[in-house]
């Protein structure tokens, strides 16, 4: 998958769920790819989707920072990311490893998909849009820095009916 559509369902499931979180998300949801280009640096050659991209190390990561420690959220949510990017490269004709003992490779939905196919675009759109509806349903009241309830803040004063009328049909 492309790195867009990586960052759009890792992001719009952490927005679900923990919306400050989302950043450090993304940047675990494209880690396995520019963790390659770091092994690179360092003169470690290495094969695309291979040791970066073991599902399990991914799953173990994401588990031992979910239950056992983690400071603020921040491993647990890059760990999680980069399980995303996993699962969702897992849908691509190359899958990933499932594990370093075995020399198979992991596929979901039978590895169907190539990279950049319109497919890997509506999937991800698919997934944004779940998430927005889980929002709106759960009731939305997080963290949303860039979608203002403008109407709610003239309910309770904190703005006047100047700047309601000037602000109430722009989404962003």
């Amino acid at each position: 998958m492309k790195w867009l559509n990586h960052g759009l369902i890792a992001g719009a499931v952490c927005a679900v769920i923990s919306p400050p979180h989302v950043p450090i998300c993304i940047a675990g949801a494209t880690a396995p790819d520019w963790l390659e280009f770091v092994f690179k640096l360092s003169g470690k050659r290495i094969k695309h989707r291979g040791v970066t991209h073991i599902f399990t190390h991914w799953l173990t990561a994401a588990l031992a920072t979910s239950f056992i420690w983690d400071y603020q959220g921040i491993g647990m949510a890059f760990a999680w990311g980069g399980v995303s990017h996993i699962l969702t490269d897992a849908m691509t004709v190359s899958g990933v490893p499932f594990s370093p003992y075995s020399d198979r490779r992991f596929h979901l939905f039978g590895g169907r998909f190539r990279t950049g196919d319109p497919i890997e675009y509506a999937i991800a759109a698919g997934v944004v849009l779940v998430c927005i509806a889980l929002a709106h349903l759960t009731g939305g009241q997080g963290f949303a820095p860039f979608f203002y309830d403008w109407s709610g803040m003239y309910d309770k004063g904190l703005i006047d009916a100047l700047e309601w009328k000037t602000n109430r049909f722009r989404l962003i």
